[in-house]
């Protein structure tokens, strides 16, 4: 009989910024053993760290720079520690975002800019299907139909990271559509993100994270 896995930790950033109970909620929920924190060790030692956000991008990043979270995004990172962003815990993932005119420096761990969402209805509120690509480790055991919660107003347009090096595996973009289509998830490396939120989006939402947690 093979020895039982052992339950992997996950820090939920706490920063001011996201709906921490929801996502702890929804970690547990698939056996993971979960921590609100804003510790700096904690998110540091944790197998996974996870990054809501919900709000105003430059308000996010004020945020996240009040408890270091920029350096712990970005030391975790530097050492193929994993990270999870969602929603607005994505779009900081970005070079830069403009909110009514405003632009803001995000964590520049990807290039792009994350704009306003042109639709005729917006926000952006409710179920939708994505297009994940074959191969995508995040969205394996999900149907091509398989629906996602989305809120919000803003989204990257674009994806222009370019892997020329062989050696390197490409990022895996999956794409939506509202109006126009953007970005809605990425799996590059120890870094994943997605613009709708999986703690809200029942088995859909729980088969994803669970495929987070594999990866742990």
């Amino acid at each position: 009989m093979s020895a039982a896995r052992p339950t992997k930790t996950v820090a939920v950033l706490d920063y001011g910024f996201g709906n921490v109970r929801s996502a702890e909620r929804a970690l547990a929920r698939v056996g993971a053993d979960v921590e609100i924190t804003r510790d700096y060790d904690k998110a540091m030692d944790a197998d996974g760290l996870l990054v809501p956000g919900v709000g105003a991008f430059s308000a996010c990043m004020q945020g996240l720079k009040s408890v270091r979270g920029d350096w712990i995004i970005g030391r975790r990172l530097s050492g193929g520690r994993p990270v999870m962003g969602i929603c607005v815990g994505m779009q900081i993932l970005f070079e830069r975002g403009i909110e009514h005119g405003v632009e803001t420096e995000g964590l520049d761990e990807w290039p792009g800019t994350v704009g306003p969402l042109r639709a005729p209805v917006v926000p952006h509120m409710g179920w939708n299907t994505v297009e994940a690509p074959a191969d995508s480790r995040a969205f394996a055991g999900l149907d091509a139909d398989a629906r996602f919660y989305f809120v919000h107003s803003y989204a990257a347009h674009d994806w222009s990271l370019e892997v020329t090096n062989p050696a390197i595996r490409a990022p895996k973009v999956t794409w939506a559509t509202h109006g126009e289509r953007f970005v809605a998830a990425v799996e590059n490396g120890a870094l994943w993100a997605t613009q709708f939120h999986p703690e809200k989006s029942g088995d859909a939402g729980a088969q994803l994270l669970t495929n987070w947690i594999e990866t742990l």
